[in-house]
């Protein structure tokens, strides 16, 4: 059974930094396209950023884009999340997603197959 695990979520001030990691497990194969999404008390899950296996391709929600980066190493099954001045809206469970069939650039949740427990990111302002 595939497993994501994530961490490095926290408190942390308005204009500071975070950076997520999410592991996979479970499966012979890697993941395929990986992504990370957001909830933020009393809203609709939003997509925050996709990338597709190779690395070379990735995509961001307009809200992030200039302040987040997400990268993966494929060597360790593991996608990261790199969030720079962060702000109080950025405030939200962020959880990540992996895709095991397809390899496209992936915006809906529904695309993906397995989801990470999610983790907190709390930004104070």
């Amino acid at each position: 059974q595939v497993q994501l695990v994530e961490s490095g979520g926290g408190l942390v001030q308005a204009g500071g930094s975070l950076r997520l990691s999410c592991a996979a497990s479970g499966s012979t194969f890697g993941p395929g396209t990986m992504g990370w999404f957001r909830q933020a008390p009393g809203k609709e899950r939003e997509f925050v950023a996709t990338i597709r296996r190779s690395g070379a391709y990735t995509y961001y929600t307009d809200s992030v884009k200039g302040r987040f980066t997400v990268s993966r190493d494929n060597a360790k099954n593991t996608v990261y999340l790199q969030m720079n001045s962060l702000k109080p809206e950025d405030t939200a469970v962020y959880s990540c997603a992996a895709s095991y069939r397809r390899l496209g650039v992936l915006k809906m949740a529904s695309e993906y197959d397995y989801w990470g427990q999610g983790t907190q990111v709390t930004v104070s302002s």
